[in-house]
């Protein structure tokens, strides 16, 4: 009776296993396809959006590093011979999540940036990139 329980339980947890990893790389997927097909204003906003809120989640799990980073340099004693592993793998996060926070943070300004390109090239502006080395239009170059 105990074995067909075990059975189902490894199961289970096998395919949690095999999951959750292909959930990750779908999320990641969908980011990196949406960047690369990002044509529009509304495009870029979204992808910025996208990104920004990355960076402050990123910048919110640092934060935490950053607390028990202190937590254990100023009581160390109470963690034992783990004191100095706690403090160098929360230093690793912390370092971690900075960098994509500033990765993140980058990446939603050159969004941001192209977003504006895109909403300033109506009108005369639109206009104006078309036109060859910026030169000022010609009349009728044509022989009369």
């Amino acid at each position: 009776m105990n074995l067909p329980r075990f059975v189902a339980t490894f199961s289970l947890l096998a395919v949690f296993a095999a999951a959750s990893p292909l959930a990750g790389a779908a999320e990641n997927f969908d980011i990196d396809a949406v960047v690369k097909s990002a044509k529009t204003r509304s495009d870029h906003e979204a992808v910025a959006k996208y990104y920004e809120d990355a960076a402050k989640e990123a910048q919110v799990k640092a934060s935490e590093q950053q607390s028990l980073l202190e937590e254990y340099e100023s009581k160390g004693y109470l963690y034992g011979r783990n004191a100095e592993d706690m403090k160098s793998r929360a230093s690793a996060a912390l370092r971690k999540y900075e960098k994509a926070a500033q990765s993140s943070s980058k990446e939603a300004a050159m969004h941001r940036q192209m977003a504006a390109q895109l909403g300033d090239s109506s009108g005369e502006h639109g206009a104006k990139a078309f036109n060859v080395a910026n030169e000022p239009p010609r009349e009728n170059s044509l022989p009369q």
